[in-house]
């Protein structure tokens, strides 16, 4: 009787997580921006790196970096200023799961 109650309460809780595991349309809009230099889906173009399927904590981190003016660049920092933690947290999902 306790595995069938677990079990159900499992089953319940698959659909939120499917949902919290989809990027979210607002990231994908935000991530189009990011194509305009880093090429269609971020597969690189010329002057922009290739970003499609880095690990999101790297894209997360790197991004943070660009804002706060430690890592240098020439409109990078200006972009990611735009951004809140969320946002790039976000964006850098979307990014990584690209391929």
């Amino acid at each position: 009787m306790l595995r069938l109650a677990f079990l159900g309460l499992s089953l319940c809780a698959l659909p939120g997580l499917a949902q919290a595991q989809a990027p979210s349309p607002a990231a994908a809009i935000a991530a189009e921006a990011c194509f305009g230099c880093h090429g269609p889906g971020g597969q690189g173009a010329t002057g922009g790196a290739a970003i499609a399927g880095r690990d999101k904590a790297e894209l997360a981190a790197t991004l943070i970096a660009f804002r706060s003016n430690e890592r240098p660049g020439t409109i990078m920092g200006r972009i990611a200023r735009g951004y809140s933690d969320a946002e790039i947290a976000a964006i850098a999902d979307f990014i990584a799961r690209q391929r």
